[in-house]
């Protein structure tokens, strides 16, 4: 473990001080976030979270697919990552996407609980 000294804006540290025993991940994702910035193939997958974050109906978060670009650039990672062939970019881009699609299961098994109690 490491210490790190930082100079924030109040603000900020205020919400820091909130969150210390969290303060760990939280940095984790945004590095994510930070290093994800400006990479190929990874405009699919901000596509599919401004979706979500439009609160969409029940349903229409069940019918949500990935587009053919975004299926393509999947296959292309999961067929390099198979013959072992990943750059460390497009690690880190595979990690986006599986974390991407974990929050899509989560979203369509939320939504479909919905549609079940309203039914």
């Amino acid at each position: 473990m490491a210490t790190i000294t930082l100079d924030v804006p109040a603000d900020l540290a205020e919400r820091l001080l909130r969150t210390d025993r969290d303060l760990p991940q939280i940095l984790q994702w945004g590095l994510r976030e930070y290093d994800s910035l400006g990479q190929p193939g990874f405009a699919g997958g901000a596509e599919v979270l401004e979706f979500l974050a439009s609160l969409p109906a029940p349903r229409e978060v069940v019918a949500l697919e990935p587009s053919a670009a975004l299926q393509a650039r999947v296959a292309e990672l999961i067929e390099k990552g198979h013959a072992g062939t990943l750059t460390d970019a497009e690690a880190r881009e595979w990690e986006q996407y599986e974390m991407l699609e974990h929050l899509v299961r989560l979203a369509k098994t939320r939504a479909l609980q919905r549609l079940r109690r309203s039914a």
